[in-house]
């Protein structure tokens, strides 16, 4: 069923509309390397998706050839860094009004350089409407897929790769999104795609569906009966009339008919008990708004009861719905949302999509792919090349908005490993990483969104001075300045705009802003610099501790992984934290020691330097000696100065030379350095490595140790595993300390223990 959209459709000669917000190569962007296509065509809007190559910028390391001479003794750096250029993968998905087709095409078709196919995979109606015009502009041949097909693909992809894509919408809450995590399992559930009509559809496995029953009153019912109400022909029109309107102007209610609510029956008084049912009896002209409110009631009743219906026959407790008839309309969301509780007495869940609209294009794409396995590949948003929910293209601050509905972009890279969750959750299902939810916290929300406005000039500077000798580092890092302001400015507006707001969502976007202007690691060389004085200092340090007794040696080496996660602290016996800590079961933890060792711990590292070298290796070298083995797993790639898996690797050489406990237990695979398959300041733990959730099982990993207030605080503070965990932090943000009954530099040491 073709979808119903934002205007009526263009004719083949249109071409871009000269009023259009952003020029086309901001829109089609990384177009000249693009390698395949995939196009849905529904009843006004065109969805565009094409896969190309992303060259970028990365910063690796590598160790000095040392042969020949005593590198104890050289002032040079412990590794070299080069920056090279790396080819990625990248998912692109543009939206826009079939008005522009045409021109688009012309477009695409002068900024082509080669693609690897010939074939261009189309779905929707305006696969056969447009087949010739696609055929003539761009050359390639059109392959029609089953509609259907590629709208549960397209589902199937988003529900599993991007983690704050489906929501629960309640009027009058705040935030009136609730956006739900991903269940490590999303079948089965029913999808409800909501194009001119209504097909209603089971999905049961990635590649196994049913439909089970639908509706000829959808989306292009409200279209037609509007137009035909209201003498308004756009779609978005129509819901801008709805939104101002009083349906029970309109609507006859229960009361009208009781005087009240019909309590044999348990019926409200404000319930509607006909649709249109004043105007039967009531001699007046309604106005244009009341008359949309009125029908978009009706079709949205209609379609919740439905789905509910099915729902319930069916035995499914979620309810996906798709289609572009929604576009996170709140009429519409809440009016489908009561019914279904209504008629399931809550027992059933209307969950709604971030990017309903594109299902159908992903799917498509998808299809024409098969034989590049994709879903191999775990992939992640680009936040800094998507427009957010209800939100105009990412260039834009919500200051320039006048026609920015026009397009609307959503972009994926593809991530080098496959992402699981780490199997030592005690429920994935209910496990969230982050701490404090901005969206629903408007104190919170405000309080980072200005601390990270605020550190942007620090930012800016960090990445021009990790690039001395590039002439135009000043110019992409006012770029990125730019780009990152507008984001957060959107934010402001729209806090749900990428799903739950969070400080690691943030952190994150900064990121994904700095790579998009090729800033791979503003901190490369700070790390480098870091990582030397902290190895000359690894004797000393080494020395120190064995000197200590044992129940000394235990408190000083966790104040030296304290002391390491504050970088103004560089010495692990400057660390000045008395006991009792803020949070403090460190008894709990020494009787714990004086008991069997752990068969094997996973450690994630935090920051390169004295936190790594001087605490966390030390921490790591008590454990092999009590017979514990070791996985330590890094970031893949960089983030701030955290760590790397290639920094740590080096890392561990040079202290294997300098001492032999580390060095037997890399050698005997005692000691294993692993990657998380992020790179992020904060973690996940139900988007790591699948190597690393491989290891963890294998080696019956029985202890977690999460260091470092992006890791423990801001994500992970409340996350449950069915095994032992300890997760330690210095609260170096003062507001945060204070949310948290503490002060600046406040201590977390929290060891936890499964209840049996």
């Amino acid at each position: 069923m073709a979808e119903c959209g934002a205007s009526g459709g263009g004719s083949s000669g249109d071409t871009l509309d000269k009023s259009i917000t952003l020029p086309p190569d901001e829109i089609f962007r990384n177009l000249e390397n693009a390698k395949r296509f995939a196009i849905d065509i529904g009843g006004s809007l065109t969805k565009l998706a094409y896969y190309s190559t992303v060259q970028h910028k990365v910063a690796k390391v590598r160790s000095f050839d040392h042969s020949g001479k005593d590198a104890e003794h050289d002032h040079e750096p412990p590794y070299e860094i080069s920056v090279q250029e790396e080819i990625t993968a990248r998912l692109h998905f543009i939206k826009f009004e079939n008005t522009y087709i045409g021109g688009c095409l012309d477009f695409i078709k002068d900024h082509l350089v080669n693609t690897e196919t010939k074939v261009i995979q189309a779905t929707g109606g305006g696969a056969y409407k447009f087949k010739d015009l696609i055929e003539e502009k761009l050359r390639l041949k059109v392959d029609k897929q089953d509609v259907m097909t590629c709208l549960i693909k397209g589902c199937n992809f988003v529900l599993k790769n991007i983690p704050q894509e489906a929501f629960i919408y309640q009027k009058d809450s705040d935030p009136e999104f609730r956006f739900q995590t991903n269940h490590p399992n999303i079948f089965p559930y029913l999808l409800v795609n909501i194009g001119s009509g209504v097909s209603i559809v089971k999905v049961e496995t990635e590649d196994r569906f049913e439909w089970v029953g639908g509706s000829s009153i959808g989306g292009g019912t409200f279209w037609g009966l509007g137009a035909l109400l209201t003498r308004t022909k756009k779609f978005d029109e129509l819901l801008h009339l709805a939104s101002k309107g009083q349906h029970t102007n309109v609507d006859m209610l229960v009361q009208d008919i009781y005087g009240g609510a019909h309590q044999t029956l348990g019926l409200s008084g404000n319930l509607i008990a006909s649709s249109f049912g004043k105007s039967a009896t009531t001699d007046k002209e309604f106005s244009k708004e009341d008359m949309a409110k009125s029908l978009l009631h009706m079709i949205s009743n209609d379609i919740g009861q439905l789905a509910c219906l099915h729902a319930k026959l069916h035995g499914l407790d979620r309810v996906y719905f798709g289609g572009f008839f929604i576009r996170g309309h709140p009429v519409t969301m809440r009016t489908i949302t009561y019914s279904i509780n209504f008629f399931s007495k809550g027992e059933v869940q209307a969950l709604f999509l971030r990017h309903e609209g594109y299902l159908g294009a992903i799917g498509a794409f998808l299809k024409g792919a098969e034989q590049d396995n994709p879903n191999q590949y775990s992939w992640g948003e680009n936040y800094a090349g998507s427009s957010g929910l209800m939100s105009t293209a990412p260039e834009l601050g919500p200051t320039r908005r006048a026609r920015s509905g026009t397009f609307d972009l959503l972009e994926m890279d593809r991530l080098e490993r496959p992402l699981v969750n780490l199997p030592l959750l005690l429920d994935p299902s209910s496990y969230v990483p982050d701490t404090v939810d901005l969206t629903d916290d408007a104190l919170a929300r405000k309080y980072w969104l200005t601390c990270f406005e605020e550190a942007l000039d620090g930012v800016v500077k960090r990445a021009v001075a990790s690039q001395p000798d590039a002439a135009d580092a000043t110019e992409r890092a006012e770029k990125f300045r730019q780009k990152y302001w507008d984001k957060l400015q959107t934010l402001r507006h729209q806090p749900f705009a990428y799903g739950t707001l969070t400080v690691r969502s943030l952190l994150d976007t900064r990121e994904h802003c700095l790579n998009e202007f090729n800033f791979p690691d503003p901190y490369s060389k700070v790390k480098q610099r870091e990582n030397g004085v902290a190895l000359k200092c690894f004797p000393g340090v080494i020395r120190s501790l064995d000197a200590l007794g044992w129940e000394e040696r235990q408190l000083a080496l966790v104040k030296g992984l304290l002391a390491g996660n504050v970088p103004s602290r560089p010495l692990w016996s400057r660390s000045p934290w008395e006991r009792p800590w803020l949070v403090d079961s460190y008894s709990k933890w020494l009787q714990r020691l004086k008991g069997p060792p752990h068969k094997c711990a996973l450690i994630f590292a935090d920051n390169s330097g004295v936190d790594i070298i001087l605490g966390v290796f030390p921490f790591v070298r008590e454990l092999l000696f009590r017979g514990t083995e070791v996985i330590l797993a890094c970031n893949s790639g960089p983030a701030l100065n955290d760590v790397t898996h290639s920094e740590a690797l080096i890392v561990a050489e040079r202290i294997a030379a300098m001492d032999p406990v580390v060095h037997s237990a890399l050698r005997e695979e005692r000691l294993l350095l692993v990657q998380t398959g992020s790179s992020s300041p904060c973690l996940d733990l139900s988007r790591l490595d699948k190597g690393l959730a491989v290891l963890v099982r294998e080696r019956g990993a029985d202890l977690v140790v999460i260091e470092g207030m992006g890791r423990a605080v801001h994500t992970n503070y409340h996350a449950a595993l069915c095994c032992e965990s300890l997760k330690l932090a210095v609260v170096k943000n003062a507001w945060l300390a204070e949310r948290l009954g503490g002060r600046l530099f406040s201590v977390i040491f929290k060891y936890e223990v499964p209840a049996e």
